[in-house]
């Protein structure tokens, strides 16, 4: 269905926000809209199953026309302002995080991370649910802060802007918890106290003074626990409300005041006490209940840091020689040797003449950045063509990348969506409301007083809690375990993804093969000053055959030579001018070497040419990995399985022996290659996993539902991949997945659980038979339930891996 522009005379409303359209309608779908921002909105909303959202209120959204501001936001046209908000900053793009306390529901997530949709200057955008933060990466050449910040104000999202000192602490929230919490305990044991003449049946004849006074003690005593220790969820369900959109804490805020209406109304007419301690006790428990769940959330860490995705170690140059040394041993003033395609992994001054500077780790846009020497390059970029030498200015503990992991760069956990939770959670609080109006109408019809308790008691103990923690929980314990078996995951949503994985495809050279330097020979003829040539080319590039070749010739010390114009084709070859001399490594189509003759030796080749004339040409014998067949052979049972390969089919039969009957064996494959034969398999509605050594595989890592790379070098760096495995547990690989699986009987497990605590629960509440206060205390009960289970389960199932 196709836009279409129509004028028309009679008064027409916007499907999306209600407001009456102009004379100029934008017809979609047979809808028809006011302005393009509420057609893009409903498209998201469409796209991604969200039009319930419609469904609440015939005009449920919000308007997108723009809106005057005035001067609410013109601080954000002071440059220095701007510049203490940002996390990252070049010529081009730009990185900030927002606090946006309005964010609810998975419609808020879909919306806000489709903000490039509304705004094309926008390149990306990541929610954090647990936190309520916005995560952009925009183009600040076209489009300001301000801009962008009054865009989510008119969308409904108003930012929450505090200017700090970035080495001021931010404050803990949870200790804003234990301090509502602390609160809310002391008035409900003061309120418990004073509610003892009613719990022993005094009678308000003989001591009605005390029992007034008590009464209004205990109304005094609430307030402070419903409008302080409760006010996060009054907030929060209002705004909900205000968004046509029922989150969770709108059934729980309707029960606190179902039952503080009904104790007004008993103590204004003398008629009874009330319910003020189930209303301060269900708050109490509802707030340890959040406690609770905010350190879990703390805790899903996945004790894991930028480390797991950092190079393990860097070259450090001392008086002209390379020392290898750990990554976290890079002190201020060090010099370093950064190489084509390696991280960057500290603040540091570029020496060397000039670099080229790939940022697409940060920005997500691989767009190089031309740097001269003096000029400041940052944690986080890649070096692309030639080596280049530079001075470190910060640690890497302190470098900007490392800032940028702390702040959600990778983890992004808190955006994950977990589909199970999702399609049940979407149709919960409707559930729930409709049980508990029924309830409580079927026992007002009754002519029983028992309405208001049976109303708020199904409210609280439905309270999904446990059911949120279950996946992520989960989900968090399988990738601690996977961590110690040397498995890296960028976060809990990739083992809900590797689940329905059909298809493995495997890279061979450094993935299916080790990287240890035997098997190297050369045929052909080489003088000194041309292995020296060979050897100083060969020194720029990371590819682990560049790696290996050069440790070879290591071993004949040769003299090492300064390169000029290097360059590097992804699995293809490498090239440089050494002394006005042309340097060519690399494949035979690289190198446009006729292979037709019969070669000596079995092998991966690799061509060598001078100033145009062949030299010869080195051949590394394909070892495999230890335990190779038994992993193909497992893998085998549950997956079909492919082998991608940018070097020759020389060693065609071995691996045809190797892999099941009818495998496809592909050679001679480019990246572009390897990332389209991916494509083409999730088109025929195969869920793959790409399993690479993270060099000529970046692109089909990325394209992959899941991306798993292979490492042995210290000095590769993978940050398309979704995991990281260390190679020498690559033998591992069946059980891992094999866990990861298995995990879903842990989550299956935990719903259960959930779902008993709900069901006995609503079985008390809607009979009448179930006291406020006890709801409230099953509610954080189901959650610490839940967690205990699936550590405990998890744990049991990682011992056997």
């Amino acid at each position: 269905m196709t836009e279409e522009l129509i004028k028309t005379q009679e008064k027409t409303v916007c499907y999306h926000c209600g407001d009456p359209c102009d004379s100029d309608v934008i017809r979609f779908e047979e809808k028809d809209f006011c302005c393009h921002g509420c057609k893009t909105v409903f498209q998201i909303l469409d796209e991604n199953g969200l039009c319930n959202y419609y469904h609440l209120d015939e005009s449920a959204g919000i308007s997108l026309k723009s809106k005057d501001f005035g001067d609410k936001y013109s601080f954000l046209d002071n440059v220095q302002i701007v510049d203490q908000l940002l996390e990252f900053k070049n010529e081009k793009f730009q990185k900030v995080t927002l606090t946006i306390p309005s964010i609810h529901c998975s419609s808020c997530i879909w919306l806000l991370e489709n903000l490039h949709k509304i705004q094309e200057e926008i390149n990306s955008s990541r929610v954090n649910f647990a936190k309520k933060e916005i995560s952009l990466i925009y183009n600040g050449d076209r489009i300001s802060l301000r801009k962008i910040v009054e865009l989510l104000s008119t969308l409904g999202y108003e930012p929450q802007i505090t200017l700090k000192s970035k080495d001021q602490a931010a404050p803990n929230k949870s200790n804003t918890v234990i301090i509502k919490l602390g609160v809310a305990g002391f008035c409900f044991g003061n309120i418990m106290l004073l509610s003892f003449p009613e719990y022993f049946g005094i009678e308000a004849s003989s001591d009605e003074t005390f029992i007034f006074l008590f009464n209004w003690l205990n109304l005094l005593l609430v307030l402070p626990v419903i409008f302080y220790s409760g006010l996060d969820y009054i907030t929060s369900a209002f705004k909900s409300i205000q968004q046509k959109y029922l989150n969770i804490d709108v059934p729980i805020t309707l029960g606190i005041f179902a039952l503080f209406v009904q104790s007004l109304y008993e103590i204004f007419t003398k008629t009874g006490a009330g319910y003020l301690d189930s209303l301060s006790g269900l708050i109490f428990f509802l707030l340890i209940g959040k406690w609770f769940q905010s350190k879990t959330y703390e805790n899903l860490a996945f004790n894991r840091d930028y480390k797991s995705y950092f190079p393990l170690g860097i070259i450090k140059l001392v008086n002209d020689e390379r020392i290898p040394i750990p990554i976290k041993e890079a002190q201020k003033g060090d010099q370093l040797l950064i190489r084509n395609k390696e991280l960057i992994p500290v603040d540091c001054l570029l020496i060397s003449e000039n670099a080229d500077i790939d940022y697409s780790f940060v920005t997500g846009e691989a767009t190089l950045e031309k740097k001269k020497s003096g000029d400041t390059l940052y944690a986080g970029g890649k070096q692309i063509g030639g080596s280049i030498i530079v001075l470190v200015e910060e640690e890497v503990s302190q470098s900007k990348l490392v800032k940028l992991w702390n702040q959600d760069a990778f983890q992004q956990n808190e955006s994950v969506s977990f589909h199970f939770v999702d399609n049940i959670s979407r149709y919960f609080t409707p559930t729930i409301l409709v049980i508990a109006a029924i309830s409580s109408i079927y026992w007002m019809l009754a002519g029983s007083d028992l309405a208001v308790k049976v109303f708020a008691s199904v409210l609280i103990v439905a309270c999904p809690c446990a059911l949120a923690l279950a996946s992520p929980f989960t989900y968090g314990s399988v990738l601690r375990v996977l961590g110690r078996s040397s498995m890296y995951l960028k976060n809990a949503s990739v083992v809900e993804k590797i689940m329905p994985l059909q298809h493995i495809v495997f890279d061979k050279t450094g993935t299916l093969t080790n990287k240890e330097n035997t098997g190297i020979r050369f045929s052909g003829e080489l003088t000194e000053k041309e292995k020296a040539m060979v050897w100083s080319c060969l020194g720029n590039s990371t590819h682990i055959l560049s790696v290996k070749i050069y440790d070879y010739l290591s071993q004949s010390h040769p003299e090492l030579m300064k390169i000029n114009e290097f360059e590097e084709k992804e699995g293809k070859g490498i090239q440089g001018k050494i002394g006005g001399h042309d340097v060519k490594i690399g494949s035979a189509s690289f190198l446009n070497v006729d292979t037709s003759e019969q070669l000596h030796h079995i092998g991966t080749k690799v061509f060598v040419k001078i100033n145009g004339q062949l030299k010869g040409y080195f051949t590394i014998d394909q070892q495999f990995r230890s335990e190779l067949t038994a992993v193909i052979s497992n893998l085998s049972k549950k997956y079909s399985l492919s082998l991608l390969s940018g070097d020759n089919d020389d060693q065609k039969k071995s691996w045809e022996e190797l892999f099941p009957p009818k495998t496809e064996l592909l050679f001679n494959q480019s990246p572009e290659d390897k990332l389209n034969y991916i494509r083409s398999l999730q088109n025929s509605g195969m869920s793959v996993m790409m399993v690479g050594d993270g060099l000529n595989d970046a692109g089909a890592l990325k394209q992959a539902n899941v991306g798993i790379a292979i490492t042995d070098d210290i000095a590769t760096f993978t940050p398309s991949s979704d995991g990281i495995l260390a190679g020498s547990n690559f033998n591992r690989l069946p059980e891992l997945l094999k866990f990861a699986n298995d995990s879903k009987k842990v989550v299956i497990g935990a719903f259960g659980i959930s779902f008993l605590y709900n069901l006995v629960g609503l079985s008390l509440a809607v009979t009448g038979n179930l006291e406020p206060v006890y709801a409230a205390i099953l509610m954080p009960l189901s959650s610490i339930t839940v967690v205990g289970f699936t550590t405990i389960a998890v744990n049991l199932m990682g011992r056997k891996i």
